[in-house]
């Protein structure tokens, strides 16, 4: 993996806020020409730091307004469990985010429905799917700050 420089740098961040920028407007707000750009853009992708370039939906507009916490325990920590665990929560549409924790909670996910009801469809798929010791769901009553980009000012770079 190569060093990161400020064009490197420049290119991410004015990326992850527009990701349609055409590479001449890339190598514009970042005062390179348009062949050096370019290539840093092939190579940043190439070596994964960019995975994606996606559109950012309104959940609320497309009728998936509720976002819900959902914090899980288990007793069962078996590679084999994981595994059916780990398959069987990722196949779940309405997961938009699934991490293993430290601490009390084991794993907590990231959910998006419809509505009361919708959420209930999801935890009886979830409950169903593996044995788990306990479950515990906090609805989102207001979205405070929402962002999908890295804070890349706060990285050191040449």
């Amino acid at each position: 993996m190569n060093q990161l420089d400020r064009y490197d740098y420049a290119i991410l961040d004015a990326l992850q806020r527009d990701g349609t920028l055409s590479v001449a407007q890339l190598s514009e707000q970042i005062g390179l020409s348009t062949t050096p750009c370019w290539k840093r853009l092939r190579r940043l992708e190439e070596e994964g730091y960019i995975e994606n370039r996606v559109a950012i939906i309104n959940r609320r507009k497309v009728g998936l307004p509720v976002t819900v916490f959902v914090s899980i325990r288990v007793t069962q920590h078996d590679e084999k469990w994981f595994a059916r665990f780990a398959d069987a929560v990722s196949a779940l549409p309405e997961v938009q985010e699934f991490h293993r924790m430290s601490g009390d909670i084991d794993y907590l996910l990231k959910v998006v429905t419809s509505d009361i009801e919708g959420y209930d469809r999801f935890y009886k798929k979830l409950i169903k799917s593996v044995q788990l010791t306990g479950v515990s769901s906090a609805f989102s009553m207001e979205q405070i700050k929402i962002t999908t980009s890295l804070p890349l000012g706060l990285v050191s770079h040449q």
